[in-house]
C-alpha cells in the first residue's frame, strides 16, 4: 500500500468532543486513531464480559456487542486508517486487529482477562491468552478473539475461526499470524501476533526493513549510483524498460485488460553475462526508481546437505516475501538453479527435488524474481522456459569503456590528453566492475606517492593487476 501524504485536517472524533490536531506526522496520526479504536474495543470487551457473566446493571438497550458503533475511519489519513480502508475490514476483523496490537501499545487494557474463576481457583479457560517469558501482561490468543466476538455462541465462534485461515486477508497480506503450538493442542490456543511490517506501519507509520538472520538469509541492497552511472547497450536498456513497465502496469495488464486468465502475476528474469557488467547494479537501480526493496539472497545459507532443509529454507523466504512488494535477487544463481542431473543416486534425486520445488515457488511468487549468473549455460533449461525475459549483459565495447573510464575517474586523472584514456579504453577489454577496481588501486597508489591526481602510470599498474586476476597480461 502507498501511504497518502498527511494533509492538514481537522476531523471530529466519534463523540464530537475532541478534534484531531491540525498537522500530524504518521506516528501522531496513528496515535490519535488508535486511541479511538482502543476506546471502542474496551467498550466491546466490557460488554462481552458483562453479558457473559450476566451482570444485572447492563444498559437494557445494549444486548449485543454489534450495537457499539465502530469509529468511522473512511476519511482517516493515518496509516492505520488507510489499512482499515484499503482492506475494508469489518467489525470482527477490526476487533481482532486491535486486539493483536494492544499488547504493544496499551497492554493494561487486557488486564481484565486476568480475572480468576473463584470456583476453580484458576483463570478462565474461555478467555484464552498466555503470559510471556518476560512480558507480565496478558498475551491474547485466537481463543481470546473468538470469546470477545462470539461468547458462547458456537456457530459464531466457528464463523470467527475462519479469520485465522490461510485464505483470509490477514494471512494473505502478511498482517497477522498465529504462532506455532505443541502438536495436539487446539489451534485457537496459539498466540495472536502482528507481523513486524504491520506493527511498524500501524504504530510509528514507518516501513519495516528486515535484516539478515538465519531465518531470513537476505540483505537489502542499495547504491548511491544512478542510471547515469550505468553504461549499458541500448538493447539491454530496452529489455530493462520492459521489466519496469510490467512492474508499474501489471495490474492494468492483468485486470483492466482482462489477461489474468492466461498470464500469471509476477515476473521472472535472468540477467547473465561476464562479471562486473552491471547485473547487480541494474537490479538495485530498478528497485530505487520504482520504490521497491531489493533483497539479495544468500544462497550459501539456503542450501543444505540435509534432505528437506533447503526446501524449508526456501519456503520460509518466499512465505515472508509473498505479500511484500519486493524484488528478490539471486546472485550467482547457478549455485542453486543449476542443471539437473539424470543420475539416479540419492544425491541426484535430492538435488532435483530442490530444483523442482524452487521452480514451483518461483512460478507462484507474485513479485519480481531476478536471477543473475556469469554463465548462461549453467542454468537449467527448465528455468529458462519459465523466464519472461533473458537479458544478456555483454562486455562493454571501446566507446562504452571510454565512457566508464571518464565517469569513474571523475576528473581526478593526470593524463597527457583524452587520447591516452581512449587508448586505454581501446586496448584493454575490462568490464565496469574491473574498471572500478583499477581506479581504486590507482587512487591508493596516487595517495601513497603524495599526489592528488591519478597518473597514466598508476592506471597501467592497476590494469595489469586486474588482468592477472583473469590470467591475462598487458
Amino acid at each position: 500500500m502507498t501511504l497518502t501524504p498527511l494533509k492538514s485536517v481537522v476531523k471530529q472524533s466519534r463523540d464530537n468532543s475532541h478534534t484531531r490536531p491540525v498537522s500530524l506526522n504518521f506516528r501522531q496520526a496513528n496515535a490519535f486513531t488508535l486511541q479511538q479504536e482502543i476506546s471502542w474495543f474496551s467498550q466491546v470487551m466490557a460488554l462481552r464480559l458483562d453479558l457473559y457473566f450476566q451482570q444485572t446493571d447492563i444498559d437494557p438497550h445494549l444486548c449485543d456487542i454489534y450495537q457499539l458503533t465502530m469509529p468511522d475511519l473512511a476519511q482517516d489519513v493515518s496509516p492505520y486508517g488507510e489499512v482499515i480502508t484499503q482492506y475494508q475490514l469489518n467489525f470482527d476483523e477490526r476487533i481482532v486487529l486491535i486486539l493483536a496490537l494492544i499488547p504493544h501499545i496499551k497492554p493494561h487494557v487486557l488486564d481484565m482477562f486476568f480475572s480468576r474463576n473463584t470456583h476453580l481457583d484458576r483463570g478462565y479457560t474461555e478467555f484464552g491468552g498466555k503470559k510471556g517469558q518476560h512480558h507480565s501482561g496478558f498475551i491474547p490468543t485466537a481463543e481470546t478473539a473468538v470469546f470477545i466476538l462470539g461468547g458462547e455462541d458456537i456457530d459464531k465462534r466457528l464463523e470467527i475461526s475462519a479469520l485465522f485461515e490461510q485464505g483470509h486477508v490477514f494471512a494473505q497480506a502478511g498482517m497477522l499470524t498465529l504462532e506455532h503450538n505443541t502438536d495436539g493442542e487446539p489451534s485457537l490456543s496459539r498466540s495472536l501476533s502482528v507481523s513486524h511490517e504491520y506493527l511498524n506501519r500501524l504504530t510509528t507509520g514507518t516501513p519495516h526493513t528486515l535484516h539478515y538472520s538465519s531465518e531470513f538469509p537476505a540483505t537489502l541492497i542499495t547504491s548511491p549510483l544512478t542510471w547515469e552511472d550505468l553504461v549499458l547497450a541500448p538493447e539491454v536498456m530496452d529489455e530493462i524498460d520492459k521489466l519496469k513497465i510490467w512492474i508499474q502496469y501489471s495490474d492494468v495488464i492483468l485486470h483492466k485488460w482482462g489477461l489474468a486468465k492466461i498470464l500469471k502475476p509476477g515476473y521472472r528474469t535472468l540477467f547473465y553475462g561476464p562479471p562486473g557488467t552491471g547485473k547487480t547494479l541494474t537490479a538495485t537501480l530498478i528497485g530505487a526508481e520504482l520504490g521497491l526493496a531489493v533483497y539479495r539472497i544468500d544462497l550459501s545459507a539456503m542450501v543444505s546437505k540435509y534432505i528437506g532443509e533447503t526446501e524449508k529454507n526456501l519456503a520460509n523466504l518466499f512465505d515472508q516475501a509473498q505479500s511484500k512488494n519486493w524484488i528478490l535477487f539471486f546472485d550467482e544463481a547457478d549455485a542453486l538453479f543449476g542443471t539437473r542431473s539424470a543420475g539416479s543416486s540419492a544425491n541426484d534425486r535430492h538435488s532435483n527435488q530442490q530444483i523442482a520445488y524452487l521452480l514451483q515457488r518461483i512460478e507462484d511468487f507474485p513479485g519480481v524474481v531476478i536471477l543473475a549468473t556469469n554463465l548462461r549455460a549453467n542454468i537449467d533449461d527448465a528455468f529458462s522456459r519459465r523466464f519472461q525475459s533473458l537479458i544478456y549483459f555483454p562486455m562493454p565495447d571501446a566507446e562504452q569503456r571510454f565512457t566508464l573510464w571518464n565517469k569513474a575517474l571523475n576528473g581526478h586523472s593526470k593524463l597527457a590528453s583524452q587520447q591516452d584514456l581512449q587508448t586505454i579504453a581501446g586496448e584493454y577489454e575490462l568490464a565496469g566492475g574491473a574498471i572500478s577496481n583499477v581506479v581504486r588501486y590507482a587512487a591508493i597508489s596516487a595517495l601513497q606517492a603524495k599526489s592528488d591526481t591519478i597518473s597514466y602510470y598508476d592506471l597501467r599498474k592497476g590494469i595489469a593487476k586486474e588482468l592477472r586476476k583473469e590470467g591475462r597480461t598487458l
